[in-house]
């Protein structure tokens, strides 16, 4: 019972750490999703690769990306410690940073999409009521296009709530400050805490399920509205 008590600050963490790192990946994920449909400029698809590169590389090197750009020795991380006195390394916002990075493709991939897929005609006829470009797409673009952007965005939060390798680089596990569910899931079957892994192993299982469940729920809701 002790063990599994000794869990529950890896899985709070866990959901701030998510429920932070989606909250930031909505609005920069929406944000270059409409950029990435809408703009016209040079170097555009090759912005859009690197925003893909987090799908594909492994965790380690985009741990390793974000440990030499934030840490004291970066011009970056030298920056906010003598300015601020903030240092990122080893901390719960550093394994944010992380999770953000990792799943930030996971929505503004499908917001690209959805933006490419609104109807300009029904763009234009808002326009004609005389609504400015901001209120444009806050009632119309935007609407229609969030489907989409909600469902990557569930998946974003079930991926941050199970990143492990780029957090470990960057945020370490210290049980209590930065140990999330994964990185207390590894250390317990390193430690031969069987117990105590099955059931984190059960709760991240659970949590997971749940969050895909809801988003293919939401994908097959907008579906049935399209038909």
């Amino acid at each position: 019972m002790n063990e599994f008590a000794a869990a529950w600050p890896a899985l709070a963490l866990s959901l701030k750490v998510s429920l932070w790192a989606s909250g930031i990946t909505l609005v920069l994920g929406t944000a270059l999703g409409y950029l990435l449909a809408r703009g016209r400029f040079p170097g555009r698809e090759l912005l859009d690769t690197l925003l893909t590169l987090p799908m594909v590389l492994p965790p380690t090197v985009l741990g390793y990306y974000l440990l030499v750009l934030i840490s004291r020795r970066s011009a970056l991380g030298g920056w906010l410690d003598a300015a601020f006195d903030v240092q990122l390394v080893f901390t719960w916002q550093a394994a944010v940073i992380a999770a953000t990075v990792v799943t930030l493709p996971l929505v503004f991939k499908p917001a690209r999409t959805a933006f490419e897929g609104v109807d300009h005609r029904v763009e234009a006829a808002a326009r004609t009521l005389g609504l400015p470009d901001w209120a444009v797409f806050l009632r119309v673009t935007l609407p229609l296009a969030w489907p989409a952007i909600l469902a990557g965005l569930l998946l974003a939060f079930a991926r941050a709530m199970g990143e492990f390798g780029a957090t470990l680089m960057v945020a370490g596990s210290i049980p209590g400050q930065t140990q999330t569910l994964s990185a207390a899931i590894y250390e317990a079957v390193q430690a031969g805490q069987d117990g105590r892994a099955l059931f984190l192993v059960v709760v991240m299982t659970v949590v997971c399920l749940a969050v895909l469940l809801a988003a293919g729920r939401l994908r097959a809701n907008t579906s049935r509205g399209k038909a």
